[in-house]
């Protein structure tokens, strides 16, 4: 037993030893009730990107649809000609990307394409079109690069930004034996793959088998190369957009997925952890009357 002159010093101590357990579950409740509301504020910033996504996705699919009728038309008459590649040529690369982000794979599935493209192919050069494919490229391969375009994937693609890039693509120094273009092929609203397409040179063109059918003056073929090399770029820019814009979709769908389960798990938490706070002060506040009682 303790004489009552240590008594209130004893119980001054014991009341001490007790504040920092208690400020330790406030802060602890603050925290978690911090970020709670910080994932859903991150919840409503996805589902707002997803409606955004939505919206935009089918004015993309008209611009794709409308691009794939320039492409494969203009590319019928070197499919009908018979062109062919040249083996041993020059190759350019011309990767079609864009300057945004938060859509899954959809930039790092076309750089690991072109990446393979140069292992077989080490002194092709690049064009990237688009500022996302542009830094993960020029990390790996930045000797390769010679000509790049950002601002591209703000809005959907025209026939006059195609036309633009290929005419600046058109004074680059070469000449190139071949040019290629690869893109996001666009397959469902949930798939898409890496494909290219083969823009030829007037020599390839010359060579084939079947040009002659055509009677093509040589002084038209510049300028239908040119054209040509625009409707590519216009097809793969379109189909690129779209593969973005569903791609943005089902990411920022499992983003709101993944934020609403994180909100139901720190709820509980929070739940079982304000409990806990008001059970231990409910036994303090009767230990206490208890104690005065006596």
């Amino acid at each position: 037993m303790f004489s009552r002159a240590a008594r209130p010093a004893l119980s001054r101590a014991s009341a001490a030893s007790c504040r920092p357990v208690l400020s330790s579950n406030y802060a602890t409740l603050r925290e978690i009730e911090g970020r709670l509301k910080s994932i859903k504020n991150i919840e409503k910033i996805t589902k707002t990107m997803k409606i955004v996504a939505s919206t935009k996705m089918n004015q993309a699919q008209r611009a794709m649809s409308q691009s794939r009728v320039y492409g494969k038309t203009s590319n019928q008459l070197f499919e009908q000609a018979e062109a062919q590649p040249t083996p041993e040529g020059k190759t350019l690369y011309i990767v079609s990307s864009s300057d945004k982000g938060l859509c899954g794979g959809v930039h790092s599935s076309l750089s690991k394409a072109v990446r393979e493209k140069l292992i077989t192919n080490p002194n092709a050069d690049l064009v990237v079109m688009g500022e996302k494919c542009k830094s993960q490229l020029g990390r790996s391969n930045p000797k390769n690069m010679v000509l790049s375009f950002s601002g591209i994937g703000k809005d959907v693609p025209t026939f006059a930004t195609a036309q633009a890039i290929a005419a600046k693509i058109m004074e680059l120094e070469g000449p190139y034996d071949n040019i290629e273009i690869v893109y996001n092929s666009f397959l469902t609203p949930v798939s898409y793959e890496a494909s290219s397409i083969n823009a030829f040179s007037e020599e390839a063109v010359k060579a084939a088998a079947n040009i002659s059918a055509f009677e093509i003056d040589d002084e038209q073929l510049p300028n239908l190369r040119e054209f040509s090399l625009a409707n590519d770029i216009f097809w793969a820019m379109a189909e690129g957009y779209a593969c973005e814009i569903a791609a943005r979709r089902n990411a920022m769908d499992n983003a709101s997925k993944n934020a609403g389960e994180m909100i139901g798990k720190f709820q509980i938490l929070y739940n079982r952890t304000r409990q806990a706070v008001i059970t231990g002060e409910l036994v303090e506040i009767i230990t206490g009357a208890a104690a005065s009682a006596e």
